[in-house]
């Protein structure tokens, strides 16, 4: 895995705050731990050894100021709670046009038909991790308050997460690999300790 897949990764794998508190400076040192997270996968010894803490705000003003070049065109004003016990929230605005003109059937009821525009979508699960793999178990998710099935928010998580590598994008059940030797996430409230 390159750096940049490795460094990415471990961004989503945290991923998924205090808006008083984001600053530059806090962005500047979620870099700084991210890239240290990076290099302790390269040389971890003995599993369970490193462990780096994350804060939310860190974690937001990454978002705030550095993200926007890794995020796919039509997301943008990502934000995470960390609420804790493994539970967080995300939101984020996300341009459903994009993927109403390629999912459109014509039909009358047809879902797509009816929406689109720049919106926020909210989402809330819980990420569990274990040996190198995390799952995340969604429990709810709302576009601009009303509640989303999961088939839809699917469809939009596809769509965005599509890579050449993974055509058919993430899905949002499946297991996933935790990059750079990490073995496991814990998510508590307002922070997160990675593990590697």
């Amino acid at each position: 895995m390159t750096r940049i897949a490795a460094t990415f990764g471990v961004i989503l794998a945290i991923a998924t705050l205090d808006a008083a508190a984001i600053s530059k400076q806090q962005a500047d040192l979620f870099s700084r731990k991210v890239a240290q997270i990076v290099v302790q996968g390269d040389g971890v010894q003995k599993a369970g050894t490193k462990k780096t803490q994350v804060s939310e705000t860190e974690l937001n003003s990454w978002f705030a100021y550095s993200a926007k070049p890794l995020l796919p065109a039509g997301v943008s004003d990502p934000k995470v709670t960390l609420v804790g016990n493994g539970r967080l929230a995300g939101q984020a605005i996300v341009d459903l046009d994009a993927i109403a003109k390629k999912k459109q059937s014509g039909g009358t009821l047809d879902i797509w038909n009816l929406v689109g525009g720049k919106v926020p979508v909210n989402v809330t699960g819980t990420l569990r991790t274990k040996d190198g793999v995390g799952t995340f178990l969604l429990e709810s998710a709302d576009v601009s308050g009303l509640p989303l099935p999961k088939t839809f928010l699917q469809e939009v998580v596809s769509y965005y997460s599509k890579t050449p590598s993974h055509p058919q994008g993430v899905k949002i059940d499946d297991p996933f690999e935790l990059p750079a030797s990490i073995r496991q996430i814990d998510v508590g409230s307002g922070q997160a300790v990675i593990v590697q």
